[in-house]
């Protein structure tokens, strides 16, 4: 079953990226991320779920984010495809996030920004994201703390997704850290962002908090 998510997570985002950057959300999301990460110390930066680069190319942004080596993971080869356009400096790369191909310990940030409850089997892909982090290293997630299926349906017919809303997973702080426990990681900060009848937890994790 989790392949077949996989899958048609692959071909929903490989039928939306030629308009996915149209939408001010996305936009909007990657900045407020990019805004919220703390550079200190941050020279190697991993986006998992990266889809067209917004979070990086947003990051790139940020004062000395032209100094910082960008790598971006996705199953999306059509969502990448736009992703290079902008980032051509970029190492970007189709690949499953729960088998990261990256070796331990070579960044110093890990981003996932509204992905998680897209990929099956969230152990095994916060385990990577330990596996691949330095030791002072950080994960910044971003997560629907609200989120109304039937109202983007209603504003964006077809839009229903073909595979399971697993949005509350991942909706509070609590809910978040018992999530990450099992790799060691730990909500160290967080924050909220809002658009309309979406709100966002903004989650900065580290390993030795608890």
């Amino acid at each position: 079953m989790s392949d077949d998510v996989v899958q048609a997570v692959r071909d929903r985002f490989d039928h939306r990226a030629p308009s996915y950057d149209g939408s001010a959300m996305h936009r909007d999301v990657a900045a407020a991320v990019a805004a919220f990460v703390d550079l200190d110390g941050v020279t190697d930066v991993l986006d998992v779920a990266t889809g067209t680069g917004l979070v990086l190319r947003a990051l790139r942004e940020r004062p000395g984010g032209a100094d910082l080596r960008l790598v971006g993971v996705d199953v999306s080869a059509g969502m990448l495809a736009v992703a290079r356009t902008h980032l051509p400096q970029a190492d970007l790369r189709e690949a499953d996030a729960r088998d990261l191909p990256l070796p331990d310990a070579c960044v110093d940030l890990v981003t996932c920004v509204t992905g998680l409850h897209l990929i099956p089997d969230t152990p095994a892909v916060v385990a990577q994201w330990a596996r691949v982090l330095r030791p002072a290293g950080r994960v910044v997630t971003a997560t629907f703390a609200s989120y109304d299926p039937a109202q983007h349906h209603r504003e964006q017919p077809g839009s229903q997704p073909p595979y399971p809303q697993r949005h509350a997973e991942f909706a509070t702080v609590e809910a978040l850290d018992a999530q990450v426990a099992a790799a060691g990681l730990a909500v160290v900060r967080h924050g909220t962002w809002t658009d309309g009848h979406d709100v966002l937890l903004l989650a900065e994790l580290a390993r030795g908090a608890r």
